[in-house]
């Protein structure tokens, strides 16, 4: 069995929204794709646990 490859997304965003999730993710220690990743995923389990 082959794992599948991690996808990619390109995601455009503002100057001042991304300082500030630049900010956040060295605050929190994480990379910005790191914390992109994070932030998904925390959405996701509050999304499914509403449903």
């Amino acid at each position: 069995m082959t794992k599948e490859k991690d996808k990619h997304i390109g995601l455009r965003i503002d100057s001042e929204t991304h300082q500030k999730l630049k900010n956040l993710a060295e605050y929190e220690g994480r990379s910005i794709n790191g914390e992109i990743l994070y932030l998904i995923r925390q959405a996701i389990i509050k999304h499914e646990k509403t449903d």
